[in-house]
């Protein structure tokens, strides 16, 4: 009751589950790494282990996955990652700028997190974003966009038989080692998926961004629409775009390719 009262009527926002805060002092650059649906902050693991001393780096939870809160009723949404990532920075004591490295709904949370809280945020460094248009409300889907989201609403009408699927691709190691999917997060999941990225706001927010974005999607991604992004490359300067022999998760190619991005971007 009191944890509903403070952070639902109050809106007070959650602080989140810190996986790793490695200090370091005059640190060359700080990076807050922000992992997908269904991850924690230990997606980032074999990342973290390459990057030089000199970086300071923080790994968090989301909002209802990992260690972090999963309150049944929260809507999960952008916003609502946004400003709990926002407490934890506070709650930290950090002060300086922060690089963010997203992936998948880690992307669209750091899209939030620049357009709210442009100060704190130097650069992104998008990897997989799941950027769709606004949904046209056709019955029968026309494009990429619209198939994703059917397929997506299918796995909110079907819980159990999603979880099912889920359990599938984390034995066969289709998915990122920290992916876990139970009865315990599946509400928070399936909210989330509805709430932030069915409902995202992200491909429209992007463009209004002025600060460097470098973008990193798989050549085999299933869920990431790469002619989206191809757009926003076009018309925007400050987004750079990296395609790498890769699906959607963070693992084998893509590991290297982000370590690669963040060393080149933290000796500038």
């Amino acid at each position: 009751m009191l944890d509903r009262l403070i952070h639902k009527w109050l809106r007070i926002p959650y602080t989140l589950h810190v996986r790793e805060y490695r200090k370091v002092k005059r640190a060359k650059a700080t990076i807050l790494f922000i992992h997908g649906i269904g991850n924690n902050g230990s997606a980032w693991d074999e990342v973290i282990k390459r990057l030089p001393d000199d970086v300071q780096v923080v790994t968090i939870d989301l909002l209802g996955f990992g260690e972090s809160p999963k309150p049944h009723w929260a809507r999960y949404d952008a916003k609502a990652q946004a400003n709990s990532v926002l407490a934890t920075y506070f709650t930290l004591g950090l002060s300086t700028k922060l690089i963010i490295v997203g992936h998948s709904l880690g992307s669209l949370v750091a899209i939030e997190i620049a357009k709210r809280y442009p100060l704190l945020v130097s650069r992104l460094i998008l990897c997989a974003p799941p950027l769709y248009l606004p949904d046209s409300g056709t019955k029968l889907p026309r494009n990429t966009d619209a198939i994703l989201r059917r397929l997506y609403k299918q796995a909110e009408k079907y819980p159990d038989q999603f979880a099912q699927i889920a359990a599938f691709a984390t034995k066969y190691q289709l998915v990122n080692k920290s992916f876990s999917v139970t009865q315990e997060n599946l509400p928070s999941y399936l909210t989330t998926l509805r709430e932030a990225i069915l409902n995202q706001t992200s491909i429209q927010d992007i463009p209004r961004l002025k600060l460097p974005i470098d973008i990193i999607v798989g050549a085999f991604d299933p869920v990431v629409i790469g002619s989206n992004i191809l757009k926003l490359k076009k018309s925007h300067t400050n987004i750079s775009v990296k395609t790498i022999a890769a699906g959607h998760e963070v693992k084998a190619a893509f590991i290297p390719a982000v370590v690669s991005v963040i060393n080149s971007v933290t000796r500038i």
